[in-house]
């Protein structure tokens, strides 16, 4: 039976923790993820987990402690944000070349400098090539329902990759609303207990983890941990229809709003998909075929699905809360492009790079983005493909 609760994205994900109640939590401070460690303790003194919590001395030792207990066999995860996870850059792509399957909860926040602590993707996607998982939420109730299947989905035997847990900081971390929880004893039993198949710990079958690796086996290493990336997608999709059962609540690699005709399109990651949702409604309600494509899954990325997804689109926009300093736009931009090329799609594509640092982003912005997708489709001609949305030039 669901819980109704109105909770901040933050608590909301410190419960799913508590609900999960892994076997190491190191934690350092850093803003705005400071509340999930910090509800978390709280658990631990009460005596509602049985966890060890370990306040470490910073970031990079939180995820050398979440990867050593890993390791050792113990379900294990992490929090930070911003420069707490740059930080921990080295430790990032030792958990996922050792196939560790721990998490981490990302409130997403600016990279300095200049010193922001609001939202943007710059943290995690400067983090999209380290070999990790990584899923988004646009609520508070997605950044729940996504940890309650992140270790389901970073521990199943076809994957064996750390996950990364996304939510935007402020805007979903400490906003309060009004969420489902599901019931411990539920939770409890669709993420099960860890059972490793390899661990430092089995006196039965010593092992070494990150050992010393020469030419000859390196490059084995590394296709090997690229095939566990590829199964996630399946993986991924596998856990979502499972949990759907327990939750009435549906997800997938990406989330199609209004696309069954859209002749025009968004395409974007994280919170800001609310207002899109809002200004995409209101065009609808005008009679404009328009819709929007939310990523939830970004690593592995799923082009084939976004490019079908968009086969019979006349323009559309790639929306980055993060900078690629490419002179061709935003990660995103360049992954969603790529797979329109690959698919050899007729859309026009532009990619624009919008709310670094937090700047806000209204359903008046977006409309424009709208009226420019016509425009783009009259004129044939997608002109520069490399935009700002909202800046003082």
């Amino acid at each position: 039976m669901a819980i109704r609760e109105r909770l901040s994205g933050n608590e909301a994900v410190a419960i799913a923790l508590r609900q999960i109640n892994p076997d190491v939590f190191p934690a350092f401070p850093i803003t705005p993820s400071t509340e999930i460690p910090q509800y978390f303790a709280s658990f631990a003194a009460n005596g509602q987990v049985d966890t060890e919590f370990i306040p470490v001395e910073s970031e990079h030792s939180s995820m050398s402690a979440a990867i050593g207990a890993s390791a050792a066999g113990a379900r294990s995860l992490t929090a930070t944000s911003s420069c707490g996870l740059a930080y921990m850059w080295e430790e990032l792509y030792i958990a996922a070349s050792n196939r560790l399957p721990l998490a981490l909860a990302l409130v997403n926040r600016a990279l300095s400098g200049p010193i922001n602590i609001n939202c943007d993707h710059s943290d995690s996607m400067g983090a999209r090539d380290a070999g990790w998982i990584q899923v988004y939420a646009e609520n508070n109730q997605e950044a729940y329902d996504n940890m309650v299947q992140a270790f389901r989905i970073s521990e199943h035997a076809d994957v064996r990759l750390p996950i990364m847990i996304c939510q935007d900081g402020f805007i979903t971390s400490h906003a309060v609303e009004n969420i489902e929880l599901l019931e411990d004893e539920v939770v409890k039993e669709f993420v099960g207990e860890y059972t490793p198949e390899n661990y430092l710990l089995n006196p039965e079958r010593p092992m070494a983890v990150g050992p010393y690796s020469i030419t000859d086996y390196y490059m084995e290493a590394k296709r090997n941990q690229a095939e566990g990336m590829k199964n996630a997608k399946d993986v991924v999709l596998q856990v979502a229809k499972e949990f759907e059962q327990i939750s009435g609540r549906s997800y997938g690699l990406f989330e199609e709003y209004q696309m069954e005709d859209a002749q025009y399109a968004v395409v974007m990651i994280g919170s800001a998909a609310g207002t899109t949702k809002d200004t995409v409604d209101a065009l609808r309600a005008k009679g404009e075929k328009v819709g929007l494509i939310k990523i939830r899954l970004f690593r592995p990325f799923p082009a084939e699905e976004i490019a079908a997804a968009l086969k019979n689109v006349k323009a559309v926009a790639i929306m980055d809360r993060a900078e690629g300093y490419s002179n061709q736009g935003g990660p995103l931009g360049a992954d969603v492009m790529a797979a329109l090329y690959r698919a050899r799609a007729n859309a026009l594509a532009v990619n624009y790079v919008y709310g670094l640092g937090g700047r806000d982003v209204r359903v008046e912005d977006m409309e424009g983005i709208f009226e420019t997708l016509k425009q783009i489709d009259k004129d044939g001609d997608a002109g520069e493909t490399y935009r700002y949305l909202g800046v003082r030039e």
